[in-house]
Order: C-alpha cells, then structure tokens, then sequence
C-alpha cells in the first residue's frame, strides 16, 4: 500500500479542517501512546488556537500502534476542528513524516513529539521564518546558548557526542540533529524529502544535511525543554542505527548520487559558498575510509572488552581493547585513509597514534568512573557508555590524525597519482 493510499483510505478530520488553505501543518508521530495523547493534543490545539494566526491544521500520524492510540486520536478529531488521523502500517518516525509531509497542502510543514518535552513558546519562533520566507528550515536545539535543558547526564553526554561525531563525519554546521521539534518549507520538503532514505530516527539528521548540503537556510531556536522519563527510545540500537545511517549518507554525498545542485536551482539559491566539489570530495572520501574502519576497530573493540570484562575487571579491559584497536586503527588509516605507505616516519606516527589513544583512553575510563560513580555497574550500561565515548573520541581521533600525525601527507592514493601525472603531463 502506497503512502498515498494510506493517507486518502485511513484519515479522520472534523468536516471543516479543510475549509481555509493551510499555512502550518504540524504532525504529531505516535506509537502505543494512548495515556498522553488526549491531554497533548488538548493541549497543542489550546495553545495554537490562541497564539497562532495563521490556519494551521495537526495531523495525528499513528504509526501501528497496538493499543488504543488509533481509538483515542480518531475522538479528538471529532471534538476537536482542525484535528486529523493518518493511520499508517509500519513503525518510524521518519516514515511517518515523509508521508504526511509529501502529501501536505500547508506552506509550512512541522512536527514535534508527543511528549511536547518542548515548550510550546517556542513554536512561533520556529515557524514564523518560514512564513516570511527567511529561512527554509528550521530546528529546535538544547544545545545553544540560551537553551533550558532538563535531563540526565547520560542523555546529555549522548546527545552531545552524536552532534560532535555528524560534525566531525559529515561537516555539519547545525547544532542539534535530534530535538524532536522541527519546521520545514513546503516548497523545501518537495525537493528534499525524495532524497532522503531513512524512516526511523536518523530521517532528522538526513533531511539537516542534505538542506546544508543543498545550500539552504537552517534556522535555530533555543529551546525549553524537559526529558520525558516514559521514553522508550532504545539508545544501543538507535546508536547503531545513526553509524549506519552516517556511512551511507557519506558515500552517497562522497559518490555524488544525490541531485543537490538541481535542490539548489530549483529553490533559486546562490551556491557561491559551497566548497569546492574537489576539496569536499576528497575530504569525503577520507571521512567515509575512516568512519568504515572506525566502525570495524569499535566492533572489536566491544568484542575484546566484553570478553575480558568478567575476567579482569571493566577498567583493565577496556584499557587493553583500547590499546590492540588503537595499533590496529592507526595502520589502517595510515595506509587506507591518508595514503602514507613505506616505513619512513612509520614508527614515529604509531607513537603519536598511541598518544592519540590516551586521549581516548582517559575519555573512556573517565566515563566509567564515572557510571560506577552513580552505582550502576551494568554490564549492558557500561557498554552504551563506552559506546558514545568512544563516538567523541573517535572524533577526535580523526582531526588529530589528520591535522598532526599525518599532516602533509594525507593525500589519498588515488589523488597522489594524479597529481603526478600533471607534473609528468606538464614536463
């Protein structure tokens, strides 16, 4: 069944949620949440038929759920006007934005989470740079000045590592990917929403990169906003999800397989201050070398830490997985990443790569001392904790090895050889 069908066989709307032409559509994705929905939706539309000026319409997009979800949101479409239902068949977020979206007749199209963990005083802020026509995409973040954030610090160290880690990987210059509270332009949407792949929680950091990528304007909005203890997001598979998602967006970028330069023609946008097409290609290339053999060092990196952990303790464990992937990962970025064959200045450059690992090394058991800090010495916690330290830490591994122990001789293989055969060309 197509979105298309889904959304004309399985939508419930008050008879007059149509009768304006829509400015703002905001979609409100729901699985199994039939205890908060009624009062948030209550609240959502109280506050929007108050403040906001605009026709705006909500769409309750269930996505499977199997309690009363589908039940309660079908009742709140009858007592409240401008309220909708998309039931759709499968789970995910990013599924569930791309059909409603793609169907949309609203000049603005926006979602945010169903715990509105948000406060809603920023959703004018959000939206109202796209109305004009300023921007033509828009996020809220708890990662800037001036945001108010309440939260545990394990969700607070994750969400920063992630944002460092799409910083580092796919040159993001957005600061928070993942706040469930963001706005697009509808005329935006049409271009890039075919692009994008995902349909679970990594649809938020495809759709920021490709705007960057294509040159358009990302708003940002400090936000209030408060972690819902109920949150049922599954950190190690969501983690694992985003690493999969950042390698095959990267090659996808690096091959040049996405159209965004028809993005940018399309959508009249001045491409004068992308980065040149060679300079962002070989950058690319290394990026995606690395992520490819950072994701194999932190495969075995769990693999040895968590057969050594019962044996000889959490601490010496992970400082002995650290230093056998540490000497692995520098051979192979010295000589699949950044080119560097031969043994001159090899024994050198392992030493650096080594000081590079006690960065890394102090990341890792400061995050540990930490957890056991609190109490917690679950096996199952310690290894998504050393999981996003070693997202940081691979970070900065990368800059480090770039910029210090491979400086002036990271060229690829490939780009080496061409360079020679202009000197050769031009003899």
């Amino acid at each position: 069944m197509t979105a298309d069908s889904v959304l004309a066989s399985d939508t419930r709307e008050a008879p007059h949620a149509q009768a304006q032409t829509l400015t703002l559509e905001i979609v409100v994705p729901v699985y199994n949440e039939q205890v908060g929905l009624g009062p948030s939706v209550h609240r959502l539309h109280a506050y929007l038929a108050e403040e906001l000026r605009y026709p705006f319409q909500i769409t309750i997009a269930d996505n499977a759920s199997t309690d009363d979800t589908l039940a309660i949101a079908e009742d709140l479409a009858v007592v409240l006007d401008r309220v909708r239902v998309v039931h759709l068949p499968n789970k995910g977020r990013g599924g569930a934005l791309k059909a409603v979206w793609g169907a949309s007749s609203a000049k603005v199209l926006a979602y945010m989470d169903v715990d509105l963990s948000t406060d809603l005083r920023a959703l004018l802020p959000l939206v109202a740079p796209l109305i004009s026509g300023h921007s033509d995409v828009a996020i809220g973040t708890r990662l800037a000045r001036g945001s108010r954030v309440t939260r545990g610090p394990k969700r607070e160290f994750v969400s920063r590592g992630y944002n460092l880690l799409l910083r580092g990987t796919l040159g993001a210059r957005f600061s928070d990917a993942q706040c469930g509270f963001k706005a697009v332009r509808a005329d935006a949407a049409a271009e890039l929403l075919p692009m994008i792949e995902d349909t679970g929680w990594f649809f938020d950091t495809e759709l920021l990169v490709l705007a960057q990528r294509a040159d358009l304007r990302i708003h940002e909005v400090p936000v209030d906003w408060v972690d819902d203890p109920d949150s049922r997001v599954d950190i190690v598979a969501t983690a694992a999800a985003d690493v999969r998602g950042i390698v095959r967006l990267g090659s996808s970028l690096m091959r040049g397989k996405l159209p965004l330069a028809q993005v940018r023609t399309a959508l009249g946008r001045d491409a004068s201050h992308a980065p040149p097409p060679g300079v962002s290609l070989g950058l690319m290339r290394q990026v995606i070398r690395f992520g490819v053999i950072g994701v194999a060092s932190t495969a075995a990196y769990l693999l040895i830490f968590m057969l050594l952990s019962s044996v000889v303790g959490a601490q010496f464990a992970n400082f002995t997985a650290l230093l056998l992937t540490a000497i692995g990962n520098t051979a192979a970025n010295r000589r699949l990443t950044f080119g560097v064959s031969g043994r001159h200045l090899r024994s050198r450059q392992h030493g650096q790569g080594l000081l590079v690992f006690g960065f890394a090394l102090a990341i890792t058991s400061g995050s540990l001392a930490l957890l056991h800090a609190t109490g917690n010495q679950s096996l199952a916690v310690e290894v998504v904790v050393l999981v996003f330290a070693n997202l940081v830490a691979t970070l900065f591994r990368f800059l480090a090895l770039k910029h210090w122990v491979f400086r002036g001789q990271n060229a690829l293989p490939q780009q080496r050889r061409e360079a020679s055969m202009s000197v050769t060309e031009g003899a």
